[in-house]
């Protein structure tokens, strides 16, 4: 039976590694999968789906404006049966493209594997996070640690400083030197001012 999977986590967690050994795993059994990210998150390349530890492989870039479900009943009618959908950074759909997946598993019958972040730099939710949580099937944390050792659920948008950014635009392309994964506590206390946050040492551009 198809369902709508939403794998959710904060930054570093490991959701395009995730996503990618999903698509490894179909593949392997003989397959075929669709893997799909948003034009906007172009870090490796406009359609190239690429995690932190160098596995990467290629996808379709699409942008808000995208039908998906008519995206994937062309690519089934170009290419044959399509067994598998996976979405990457699917934070960034739109409501609408969030309803087309799910046509693509209610009417298709195709399960789809959408992985993405709930929250923002404010902790407040992404579109794509919020139909997703609504309207998925199935709902998976992927677990990651914040630097006091708690479980990080909340995602910190950093100046050169490392201190919190508070105001901005949602959507800003960035990588370990502008994000950092904390817990909700280690969250009210970089948004009050009090202190700031190491990024990681690593040049890891890519989650």
């Amino acid at each position: 039976m198809a369902k709508l999977y939403f794998y959710y986590s904060a930054m570093n967690a490991g959701k395009t590694t995730t996503l990618l050994q999903s698509a490894h795993n179909y593949r392997e059994r003989g397959m075929r999968v669709a893997i799909l990210t948003p034009k906007l998150d172009h870090r490796a390349g406009s359609g190239t789906v690429a995690s932190r530890i160098g596995l990467k492989a290629e996808g379709a870039a699409f942008d808000h404006a995208a039908d998906l479900e008519r995206w994937v009943e062309a690519d089934i009618a170009a290419h044959g049966k399509l067994d598998c959908v996976l979405v990457d950074e699917a934070q960034f759909l739109s409501k609408a493209q969030v309803w087309q997946l799910s046509e693509v598993v209610d009417r298709l019958r195709i399960p789809v594997l959408c992985y993405g972040l709930r929250t923002d730099f404010r902790g407040e939710l992404f579109e794509g996070s919020q139909y997703l949580l609504a309207w998925a099937d199935e709902l998976q944390e992927i677990k990651t640690i914040c630097h006091s050792g708690k479980k990080a659920t909340m995602t910190v948008r950093v100046d050169d400083s490392g201190r919190a950014v508070l105001d901005g635009p949602q959507v800003e392309i960035g990588g370990n030197e502008r994000y950092v994964s904390v817990s909700r506590a280690e969250f009210k206390k970089v948004m009050r001012g009090e202190g700031t946050i190491e990024p990681l040492q690593a040049p890891l551009p890519l989650d």
